[in-house]
């Protein structure tokens, strides 16, 4: 595969990264928990991007502040944003780059920013001049290309920074497996072990964040095991790739008729 691509690190926009700058098309660790799930949906996006979603501007602000880098952010004083006017002022915000936030959601990240500096792992993870923000790693792989973005890239270790509704070790396990947390670490290992950014086996600190005060944070790292599913189904989504783009058929869950069992703890209450 040609590309004008160079395997590297780049500090490009995130626009620009999501556009996907590599000829032909990469995978992102996003397209991988995609495919490992259902094909189809995949296949589904490639011909149907989705439409921009505002409700994913209280993350970017977030990342915005606590990371330091990041699209401007413009508070719009207003308390109606549905006239006309506001909303005129809300898209032209929008499109030139930047994220509009009502003064209560900005003063929020601000205080969650606090928090972040106050807490004494994840303030050490981030301790200004330690890494470098919002990088983006493309990188060869056998037939296909790669594409990442770290959040925070140190030396010795990568940071990711998520918001979430709840620090409760139950909640965020249960977020690594539907949200796909597992798959993209071990995309972003790879891309820094095979750019030479950092050793096999360097520390992966997930630092998460509650939305709401008192803004909790948890530090986390993946266990063995979750590490070892994300690597196997990162592997399952790269077969399923090569099958799509090859033959242009990206299957749904079932393409045939199937019999469905209930879920094996209501069986174990009757048999």
């Amino acid at each position: 595969m040609t590309t004008d691509i160079e395997p590297g690190l780049y500090d490009i926009p995130a626009e620009l990264y999501h556009l996907d700058p590599v000829p032909g098309g990469s995978l992102s660790a996003s397209g991988a928990k995609l495919l490992a799930d259902c094909p189809a949906r995949y296949g589904y996006l490639l011909d149907h991007p989705q439409p921009y979603k505002p409700a994913f501007e209280f993350g970017t602000a977030a990342h915005t502040v606590v990371l330091g880098d990041g699209p401007e952010l413009v508070v719009v004083d207003e308390k109606r944003w549905d006239t006309d006017e506001i909303k005129a002022r809300v898209v032209a915000i929008r499109e030139a780059g930047g994220v509009p936030l009502k003064p209560e959601a900005y003063q929020r990240i601000c205080d969650m920013a606090e928090v972040i500096a106050t807490h004494p792992e994840a303030s050490e993870i981030l301790t200004p001049g330690s890494g470098v923000a919002e990088q983006s790693a493309f990188w060869p792989d056998g037939e296909i290309w790669w594409r990442s973005r770290f959040d925070w890239l140190r030396p010795d270790l990568i940071g990711d920074y998520k918001t979430t509704r709840s620090v409760h070790p139950d909640y965020l396990s249960k977020a690594v497996h539907e949200l796909g947390y597992h798959i993209q670490e071990h995309v972003y290992r790879r891309a820094a072990v095979e750019l030479g950014l950092l050793p096999e086996g360097a520390a992966f600190k997930f630092i998460y964040q509650e939305k709401q005060p008192p803004y909790l944070v948890t530090v986390a790292e993946l266990d063995p095991v979750a590490r070892h599913v994300g690597g196997y189904l990162t592997q399952l989504a790269v077969g399923r790739y090569l099958y799509g783009r090859d033959t242009g058929h990206w299957p749904a869950y079932a393409e045939t008729s199937t019999v469905l069992s209930l879920p094996p703890y209501i069986e174990r209450q009757y048999v």
